[in-house]
């Protein structure tokens, strides 16, 4: 079997997968999101942080929440970082640097998982385990709580009402993804993923010198990291390292798990708002956004020039022979078109253009079909925008599910896609204009320039995959980067809430001959031809800088 067919019949299985369990998985988290019913283990929850599940909040408390939490997630993991050396199961690992504490622990709670370290050479085992890990779940927890919120906006009319923070954070903990990542941790360990919680072991010679390794709970954390979206890896080498990676089966394994939450939510869009057939249309644009990259994406690591590439069969240079062209190729652009970022392969290594795909597919806001919650909640956006521009063709004010999109609706949905390019295009022209940032990247001339401004989109993005090459392990970038990501999380957030609370606010508009039909497939293109073009032309020219300039010279 040739590596092209390979590729493809992967793709065609993991296409199949997805599909078989779209309704299923879907209409159980509209059921666990409406559901009145606690269960016993929440109602001890709620009585510990003393929240009330029933009682309704309108947007400016949702956020509060929201806000609340993270702040104590970012303490608690600087913290336990901070003093890490005392940690029983530390490994004999120092503590963490504040800057890369800081810039850690807001990488964890923002779902991003960007790592300016060697994880087997930097956190113990309590560390991995008792923070990392769990703010894998909870992060994710908080993105799908703040899409359901913006699902009840449309939903909704005559209240600003959108539901309890606290009540969807726990559930979608308890009731989604721990289950799920218990399964999927259970289907790993049995591939030959590694789970325990052993030291340091020398396992021979290498170089001249002793080779070590430590175990860890890998399997349980490398399913939540995919689950939710996440991407930090237990190992400097990420989905690379056959501890957390063994096989081409759990290759793609990981690969479905990245997709199958995103995917779903559109099903469960589609029953909350009580019309399957609109959250059908929203799953056509992100499969035809998501087919379209992973084809663009093999050709241009299978059709190369050179005859060193050509007798390989394909551009094989930073990939697992494992995994193959095909295998790496659909890994990078899932894990780009999400906000997971975990790598099975070196992006910096890909073509030129190659690379540039997985720039694209960060830079459109990843909602193709982007992290847990997040890809939702940014493509209702762009929908919105998609209907004001349809408005504008016919004449007529625009109107989405039956809610009309007025000036505020659209400056919140301005304000909510200004912010991620903003955070890039200036973070990265200040990063190499500066005298010393620079000393930071490996590679000279456009691929250089590539190296800085993926790390401030996979920043600014909540991506967290890293082009490599460049040193972030630096002052300058630690805090650059965390600051990014701190406002590439949250600052969105607000407007989505607040879009939200306007929405739930409205009267229901008529459905009449003049409405534009959502469901239909004309909206369909109208909505990837607006998330392309609006893209296009933010970031064409920093693009043309770096990954285009290498993929044509």
């Amino acid at each position: 079997m040739g590596p092209v067919l390979a590729g493809v019949l992967q793709l065609l299985a993991l296409t199949g997968a997805l599909a078989l369990l779209h309704a299923p998985v879907g209409t159980y988290m509209a059921r666990v999101y409406s559901s009145d019913r606690h269960l016993r283990t929440e109602k001890w929850i709620y009585r510990g942080i003393g929240a009330d599940p029933d009682t309704q909040m309108r947007w400016p408390a949702y956020l509060r929440g929201v806000l609340a939490f993270s702040v104590v997630g970012v303490l608690f993991l600087y913290l336990l970082q901070r003093i890490q050396g005392v940690l029983p199961g530390s490994l004999g690992f120092s503590s963490v640097g504040p800057a890369q504490s800081f810039d850690t622990a807001v990488s964890f709670v923002t779902n991003t998982n960007w790592q300016s370290y060697y994880g087997e050479q930097t956190m113990g085992h309590v560390v991995q385990t008792a923070g990392l890990a769990v703010q894998n779940f909870v992060s994710a927890a908080v993105g799908m709580a703040v899409a359901v919120a913006l699902v009840r906006g449309f939903a909704r009319s005559r209240t600003g009402e959108l539901g309890n923070f606290w009540c969807d954070l726990v559930r979608g903990t308890l009731r989604i993804l721990v289950p799920a990542a218990a399964v999927a941790a259970v289907v790993l360990v049995a591939c030959g993923a590694v789970q325990n919680f052993s030291g340091i072991h020398e396992v021979g010679q290498f170089m001249g010198g002793t080779q070590q390794w430590n175990g860890g709970a890998v399997a349980s954390q490398e399913a939540i990291k995919e689950l939710g979206t996440n991407g930090g890896g237990y190992f400097n080498a990420n989905s690379a390292h056959p501890f957390e990676n063994p096989t081409p089966f759990t290759n793609l394994f990981e690969i479905f798990l990245i997709l199958v939450i995103p995917f779903s939510l559109t099903r469960t869009f589609g029953v909350l708002v009580g019309s399957v057939r609109q959250g059908y249309a929203i799953l056509a644009t992100m499969g035809v956004i998501w087919l379209g990259f992973t084809a663009l994406m093999m050709w241009a690591e299978f059709t190369h020039r050179g005859p060193a590439l050509q007798a390989a069969g394909g551009a094989l240079e930073g990939k697992e022979i494992r995994f193959g062209v095909g295998g790496s190729s659909i890994f990078a652009v899932a894990t780009t078109l999400t906000s997971t970022g975990a790598v099975d392969s070196f992006h910096s290594s890909f073509t030129g253009l190659g690379g540039g795909i997985t720039m694209l597919g960060m830079m459109l806001g990843e909602i193709a079909p982007g992290g847990t919650g997040s890809g939702l909640y940014g493509i209702l956006i762009l929908a919105v925008i998609a209907v004001f521009i349809a408005g504008l063709m016919v004449g007529r004010t625009p109107e989405y599910l039956g809610k009309k999109i007025g000036g505020r609706e659209m400056k919140l949905a301005a304000a909510y896609i200004l912010v991620t390019p903003a955070l890039v295009l200036v973070l990265t022209a200040v990063s190499v204009a500066l005298p010393t940032p620079p000393h930071s990247i490996l590679n000279p001339g456009a691929h250089g320039f590539s190296e800085v401004l993926y790390a401030f989109t996979s920043a600014s993005n909540n991506n967290g995959s890293a082009f490599a090459g460049l040193n972030a392990n630096t002052d300058w970038f630690n805090t650059m980067t965390g600051l990014a990501m701190l406002f590439g999380r949250f600052l969105p957030m607000v407007f989505v809430l607040a879009l939200a609370g306007s929405l739930a606010e409205q009267q229901p508009v008529p459905v009449t001959a003049g409405t534009l039909r959502t469901e239909k497939p004309l909206f369909t293109g109208l909505l990837v031809g607006a998330i392309l073009i609006i893209t296009g032309l933010t970031y064409f020219p920093a693009l043309a800088l770096g990954p285009l300039a290498e993929g044509l010279a």
